[in-house]
């Protein structure tokens, strides 16, 4: 199986694009945007910002948004337990160790993001 190279799914296709506004990013995860600002301000998301300063979320941001949605939502997690899991979701990938079996399914649509 080849790799394919960070940011892209396909030929064209760039995950790291900053596309979406907050406004945007906030109708596709069905939440306020306030929430995203609450996302970035605690670490889990850093948006591209443009000249002007405004947020711009990509599709990998997106991806990751809906994680920590699940996470919290589904799961219960608050955020501080959100940052952890990604940062343990992260070591898991790298070292190609287990995720626990609650959470591999939360791992599986995070490892194709990292």
């Amino acid at each position: 199986m080849a790799t394919r190279p960070r940011g892209s799914l396909d030929a064209g296709f760039d995950l790291d694009k900053p596309l979406y506004t907050i406004s945007v990013a906030s109708e596709i995860l069905e939440t306020h945007p306030r929430t995203l600002m609450l996302y970035e301000d605690v670490g889990l998301v850093q948006p591209f910002r443009t000249s002007t300063n405004r947020r711009r979320y990509s599709q990998r941001d997106i991806r990751k948004l809906q994680v920590i949605q699940h996470l919290t939502r589904e799961k219960g997690v608050n955020l501080a337990g959100v940052r952890h899991i990604l940062s343990l979701f992260e070591v898991i990938a790298a070292n190609h160790l287990q995720p626990p079996p609650d959470l591999r399914d939360v791992f599986e649509r995070y490892q194709e993001i990292i």
